[in-house]
C-alpha cells in the first residue's frame, strides 16, 4: 500500500462526504478509492469511516487522523513547493483564524482579488477570537487586533485599525454626552469589550496633544465578539470605542454619532501571529503581503459624514 496516496484518498473522501465524489475529483474508479481506505483502515487497525447507503461517517479516530494527515499533507506540500521553481504559483491549503468582523467586512469582500492572483491556494477561513491550537487544528496563521502576549508566536505587523468613540442618538438624549475621558469612569456607562485571552474588560485609550488617558470604563454589558460589541451602542447600552470601517454604515445612517471627537483614539495594531515551529510559507507570504495592502485602504478620511455630529 503507498499509505501517502492513501492518506490523500482519505482525505478527499472526508472532505467530499462520499466515495463517488471523492473519485469523481481524484480521477480514479470509485472501487479504487474504496479499496485504498480498506487498506488504509486495515494498516491502521481501526476504523476511520463508517459508511450507510446515503452517507459517510467519520469515526473519532478517522477525525484524529484526519486532522493529524491534513498536517503531514500540508508540510510535504510546501516542502515541494520550497524545492520548486521560485517562480511557480504558490498552491495547497491556508488555514487562517480571523474575527467575524474583519472577515465579513474587509478579508470575504476581497476575496476574489487575491483569488485572481492566487488561484492554486484553498482559503479555509476560521472566524472568530478564541484561543488557537495552531499545531493540533492545523492552523497555517492567525489576524489578530491588539499586541499578542503568547511569547511562543512569532508576530508580525501588519498595520493598523482607526478607531473612534461612539454613542446612539438614544443614549445622548438619555445622558448627555461626555466632555472629557474620565467622565466615562464616573457619569458615563460604556459596552464593554471582553478579551478572550486575560478575561478583561479592555481599557479604552484617548490623545490630545501630548496627552494620553487611559480610562476603565464602567459598563452595563459587556462582550466578547466585535460585532455584538457594536450592535450593543447602536442598541443604547453605552459608549464603545470601536474600528470606523465597522461603524461607517451606522453613522451614516444616524444610529452611531461619534462621541470625544476632540480626543483622537490610538489605533489598534493589527498582526499576523504564527508558531515558532513553522517556517513563513510562500502560501502564507502572498496571503501577508496581500492582507498589508488591504489593510493600508483602512484609512481614517474613508470615515463618512454623521447625518448629525455630536457638539
Amino acid at each position: 500500500m503507498d499509505q501517502l496516496s492513501a492518506m490523500r484518498v482519505f482525505v478527499r473522501v472526508v472532505e467530499t462526504g462520499n466515495f463517488t465524489r471523492a473519485a469523481a475529483t481524484l480521477n480514479m474508479p470509485k472501487t479504487t478509492v474504496t479499496n485504498m481506505v480498506q487498506s488504509l483502515e486495515a494498516h491502521l487497525n481501526t476504523t476511520l469511516l463508517n459508511r450507510t447507503t446515503r452517507r459517510v461517517m467519520v469515526t473519532t479516530d478517522g477525525a484524529l487522523y484526519y486532522e493529524r494527515a491534513m498536517q503531514i499533507l500540508s508540510e510535504i506540500d510546501e516542502l515541494d513547493g520550497s524545492m520548486s521553481n521560485s517562480q511557480m504559483q504558490p498552491k495547497g491549503r491556508l488555514r487562517v483564524e480571523m474575527s467575524g468582523a474583519f472577515a465579513d467586512l474587509v478579508v470575504i469582500p476581497a476575496l476574489c482579488d487575491f483569488y485572481q492572483r492566487y488561484p492554486q491556494i484553498r482559503l479555509d477561513i476560521g472566524v472568530g477570537d478564541r484561543l488557537v491550537d495552531y499545531i493540533a487544528e492545523n492552523v497555517d496563521c492567525a489576524l489578530r487586533a491588539g499586541t499578542p502576549q503568547d511569547q511562543s508566536l512569532i508576530a508580525r505587523k501588519v498595520g493598523e485599525i482607526p478607531l473612534s468613540t461612539y454613542a446612539a442618538p438614544f443614549y445622548i438624549e438619555k445622558f448627555g454626552e461626555p466632555l472629557h475621558p474620565k467622565d466615562l469612569e464616573e457619569d458615563h456607562v460604556s459596552v464593554g469589550y471582553l478579551n478572550a485571552q486575560s478575561g478583561r474588560v479592555l481599557a479604552m485609550e484617548f490623545c490630545q496633544s501630548d496627552e494620553v488617558v487611559e480610562v476603565t470604563p464602567r459598563y452595563a454589558v459587556s462582550v466578547n465578539d466585535a460585532r455584538s460589541y457594536v450592535n450593543a451602542a447602536i442598541a443604547g447600552m453605552g459608549i464603545a470605542q470601536a474600528p470606523r470601517f465597522m461603524t461607517k454604515d451606522a453613522v451614516a445612517k444616524g444610529e452611531l454619532i461619534e462621541v470625544l471627537s476632540r480626543w483622537s483614539c490610538t489605533p489598534l495594531p493589527l498582526y499576523i501571529v504564527y508558531p515558532q515551529t513553522r517556517h513563513l510559507s510562500n502560501k502564507v507570504r502572498v496571503f501577508v503581503d496581500w492582507l498589508v495592502k488591504l489593510v493600508q485602504g483602512l484609512k481614517a478620511e474613508d470615515h463618512p459624514e454623521p447625518l448629525r455630529k455630536a457638539s
